[in-house]
């Protein structure tokens, strides 16, 4: 069963979305209970304690600094999917599947050829780039997916 189709002119709420600030919020509870007992070893005056509480407080800095990362390239992504989108130019899965969903192997080799040769014809597009990391995602190779996700984000201009 489907719900109702999205209004005319409002965005659809991405499906990762909830899951992704669910977790984000779970994050964040622990970067601020981190958070202060860095502070509370800074407050002890001494100076393992103070050493050890700078050390604790780096982390919250990190998973911050890695969460804002994270967000911004999933911004960055679904721009470019609305342009490719725009243009009719998004990648398709119809690979064909076995009874278990999982994509046919040969088939992902094929399309990865092909992705991996438009790479190779133009690799400042990043039109190509985002294209191969759907064939690699395919290719259940989520690694070199990330990367060439990357890449394409470093090359839109979007």
């Amino acid at each position: 069963m489907t719900g109702p189709a999205p209004a005319a002119g409002r965005r659809r709420v991405p499906r990762g979305l909830l899951g992704a600030v669910a977790v984000t919020v779970l994050l964040g509870i622990y970067v601020w209970a981190i958070g202060g007992r860095g502070v509370a070893m800074l407050g002890t005056g001494e100076p393992v304690l103070i050493g050890i509480g700078l050390a604790v407080l780096i982390i919250p800095l990190l998973v911050l600094g890695l969460i804002a990362r994270e967000f911004w390239l999933a911004a960055r992504v679904q721009r470019m999917a609305d342009t490719l989108a725009a243009e009719g130019a998004l990648p398709v899965d119809d690979l064909p599947r076995s009874p278990g969903g999982r994509i046919d192997r040969d088939a992902a080799d094929v399309a990865f050829d092909d992705a991996r040769e438009a790479v190779d014809a133009d690799p400042e597009s990043w039109r190509a780039w985002y294209h191969l990391a759907f064939a690699y995602d395919a290719a259940r190779d989520r690694r070199r997916a990330r990367a060439a996700l990357r890449k394409a984000s470093s090359l839109f201009s979007g």
